[in-house]
């Protein structure tokens, strides 16, 4: 990371579907070897199964489910005094829709039980529906050591 530029931020275009960047930056997440048409008829496939399940619209389904699974706070590692702590931080936006995008389809590849791509991160959407699955204990987990090591906040910076 460079100490006097800040990295510039690329645009997403918006997936032609449903016309949303977060649906746009899924695919991109579960893309492989630059495969984007796999890739889109991938999550396009589970977002439609999964939205068949809970019976609502499929954009719908993964929005909800993604606020279920973004961390508000996390923990990162501050040198003081020959010691390192672990201070408790609050997550910028951006970050926290990163991490919850990542933390569900890397969920959703660990999966076993269901067979193909598109049953696992279904499965995996509709627990972060429902507030269970993989992804919702890593977030749990993530305020669990946040808030275990309150008392190192005075560390921000």
């Amino acid at each position: 990371m460079s100490r006097r530029n800040a990295a510039v931020v690329r645009e997403i275009l918006p997936d032609p579907k449903y016309n949303s960047t977060v649906v746009a930056k899924v695919i991109n997440q579960v893309m492989t070897s630059g495969r984007k048409g796999i890739a889109q008829s991938i999550v396009y496939s589970a977002m439609d199964n999964a939205s068949a399940k809970i019976n609502a619209e499929p954009l719908e389904v993964l929005t909800v489910a993604l606020e279920n699974i973004k961390p508000v706070l996390e923990t990162k590692a501050r040198r003081v005094g020959g010691a390192n702590y672990q201070v408790p931080m609050e997550i910028r936006a951006e970050r926290r829709q990163t991490l919850a995008i990542r933390w569900l389809v890397d969920f959703a590849r660990k999966r076993t039980g269901e067979r193909g791509m598109e049953n696992k991160l279904a499965a995996e959407i509709v627990d972060a529906y429902n507030q269970t699955g993989g992804a919702v204990k890593r977030r749990d987990e993530m305020h669990r050591q946040a808030e275990a090591n309150k008392a190192f906040a005075h560390y921000r910076w």
